[in-house]
């Protein structure tokens, strides 16, 4: 039995790792990437719509009513100033933007893209400004940075990484550019020209900076100023186990991590050991099972890195500084929550017992779990007082525990000031399963 969980979890690696060489490829051109759907048919804007720029929790809120109006004079404004033309999309430089029907999540987008002298437009990403297209050789534009060249992540805050390109890649005014444009959670890659201009960069919410950027959104093309065409426009949807393999790939460059867990058994851990298991090459909290188990090695600084899914309502949790005694949430550091959150038996929940919540002190952002049943990428980074936690690819919580006076039900946290313990899953009954679990000592 214990053969055919590893063929399983070899098999399922094997398969990740084929997928993941689509993204870790450098093609050039969309004419060279195989598995991608036209979101051009060559002939009409069909799959298109016409939207101004707006917020698109606005739009969201609007009645049926407001929002078709809103829609019909943009849909009029668009006729005015998009049209398709020898296999192109042209726009004349003026009118609302150019939007598709459908919503986008994980993607990996071809565009190609032709601008006039004093050009200005960009790809919006799940209706977010913008990967930036200019005429890197205006005088008038060296006030921005374009004489940096097209392609960063324009609307970023100043000094954050991706807002202006690693290297100049624009060809001249006039003729063809290429974006590949690789987007995980809120971390994207920008290709130029087949160069690499923004590597792995976190794009801000335009709209609400204090909020990460939308989990899905429209892909819009935006512009101003002078004429720009549009071809060869091509997404693929990128499935979860390959972001998935994909994020991992990027964040293990760094170095220095060590696997807390062989796969096989539980070498290495302690406490509650006899209320989990090891199922298909992943740690498996027995139903109905509870207590913490934890890697039998203190910790005070750290950055863990794991795979993790749950099953319809699971629960179980993050012992963060944990002292190998009590209740993880209480008496370390605190518990970050791992949970179905969006499962109507928690739609009464206290934002505070979210998932990737400190449990009880600090929310975390909801809406970034992948399905029920599907394996969910995370990253926490915990630093004194401090706790950041990205969930595939999106940051869900920066928290500084140390200013928390405020407790959910009045209930003290007494292990929130803890420098140091042990790190583990907190149990709470559910098979929740964990995978991949890796950590990196700071200190």
């Amino acid at each position: 039995m214990q053969k055919s969980h590893l063929t399983t979890s070899a098999l399922a690696l094997s398969i990740g790792l084929l997928s993941l060489s689509a993204l870790t490829a450098s093609p050039s051109r969309a004419d060279d990437a195989p598995g991608f759907t036209p979101l051009f048919n060559g002939k009409d804007l069909d799959g298109w719509h016409g939207e101004r720029t707006m917020d698109p929790r606005k739009l969201d809120a609007m009645s049926a009513d407001e929002k078709a109006k809103l829609l019909a004079a943009d849909a009029e404004d668009a006729a005015k100033h998009w049209k398709a033309e020898g296999g192109e999309i042209v726009n004349d430089g003026h009118g609302v933007f150019l939007t598709t029907d459908k919503d986008y999540g994980d993607v990996e987008l071809f565009v190609d893209w032709k601008i006039g002298p004093k050009g200005d437009a960009g790809v919006y990403l799940r209706g977010t400004p913008q990967v930036q297209i200019w005429d890197s050789t205006e005088p008038s534009f060296v006030k921005f940075n374009a004489d940096k060249g097209s392609g960063g992540l324009w609307n970023n805050s100043p000094g954050k990484p991706g807002k202006d390109p690693l290297v100049k890649a624009d060809n001249a005014v006039g003729e063809w550019n290429t974006f590949r444009i690789i987007q995980i959670g809120a971390r994207t890659t920008v290709y130029l020209n087949g160069k690499l201009v923004v590597q792995d960069a976190v794009m801000e919410n335009y709209w609400d900076r204090a909020t990460p950027l939308a989990a899905r959104g429209p892909i819009q093309l935006q512009t101003h100023g002078s004429e720009i065409r549009w071809r060869n426009i091509k997404v693929r949807e990128i499935p979860a186990d390959e972001a998935n393999a994909f994020l991992s790939k990027i964040d293990s460059g760094t170095g220095g991590f060590t696997s807390l867990f062989n796969g096989k058994d539980l070498t290495g851990w302690a406490g509650a050991v006899g209320n989990y298991e090891v199922k298909d090459g992943a740690i498996l909290c027995k139903p109905k099972h509870g207590g913490v188990l934890y890697y039998d090695k203190e910790y005070k600084d750290f950055v863990a890195r794991l795979e993790f899914k749950l099953p319809p309502g699971g629960n179980n949790g993050l012992a963060i500084r944990y002292p190998g005694t009590g209740d993880a949430a209480y008496n370390g550091m605190t518990e970050l929550q791992v949970l179905d959150t969006e499962h109507e038996m928690y739609k009464k929940l206290d934002p505070r017992q979210a998932h990737g919540s400190s449990y009880g002190m600090v929310a975390a952002h909801r809406g970034y779990l992948r399905p029920t049943g599907e394996w969910n990428y995370q990253e926490v980074v915990v630093k004194g007082p401090k706790i950041t936690v990205e969930l595939n690819g999106t940051p869900i919580l920066d928290a500084d525990l140390s200013t928390v006076k405020e407790f959910m039900a009045d209930s003290p946290h007494p292990g929130k000031d803890r420098e140091s313990g042990y790190f583990g899953f907190a149990g709470h009954n559910d098979p929740v399963e964990f995978r991949d679990v890796n950590i990196k000592p700071l200190d």
